[in-house]
């Protein structure tokens, strides 16, 4: 019993450590992108499915000039360049602009949409709910009220 509960703790840990190394990378591609303008980002968490993160490099306009998504399972998902978004305006493109095989790229650039979308009306942008916040409304919700 000792030593399933060592592995499950040394895997938490490897876990942890590669996923901070996987975001160390995504920060400094992101901030590459941000020393040469405005950058709208859009994401859709995976679950089981490989989850998307995307930037779109801005001008003041909000005509892409640079694409690039985080996409994957593992941390051994890079950051990528997304090709064919270039000259676009961020505030037209949809899910019908990702590879149909790709419903969660999709959705992230949907999303990056909508947020430059609500940001350029002057709208709140929402957090996402952080994991604890998704477990703590389904247990709300199985319990006939939701937890805020």
């Amino acid at each position: 019993m000792l030593q399933i509960c060592l592995v499950i703790i040394v895997a938490f840990i490897a876990q942890g450590l590669l996923s901070a190394i996987q975001m160390k990378h995504f920060t400094n591609e992101f901030l590459k992108m941000r020393r040469k303008g405005k950058v709208a980002c859009g994401r859709k968490s995976g679950g089981f499915r490989a989850g998307a993160i995307v930037m779109f490099q801005i001008d003041d306009h909000g005509i892409v000039k640079e694409a690039k998504k985080l996409e994957g399972i593992t941390f051994m998902a890079r950051v990528k360049p997304m090709e064919g978004f270039e000259g676009r305006y961020i505030g037209d493109l949809t899910e019908a602009d990702a590879d149909k095989t790709h419903k969660n790229l999709g959705k992230a650039i949907a999303d990056a949409a909508l947020s430059y979308r609500k940001f350029t009306a002057g709208e709140i942008i929402p957090e996402p709910p952080t994991p604890f916040e998704k477990v703590g409304n389904a247990i709300g919700a199985l319990a006939g009220g939701r937890m805020h």
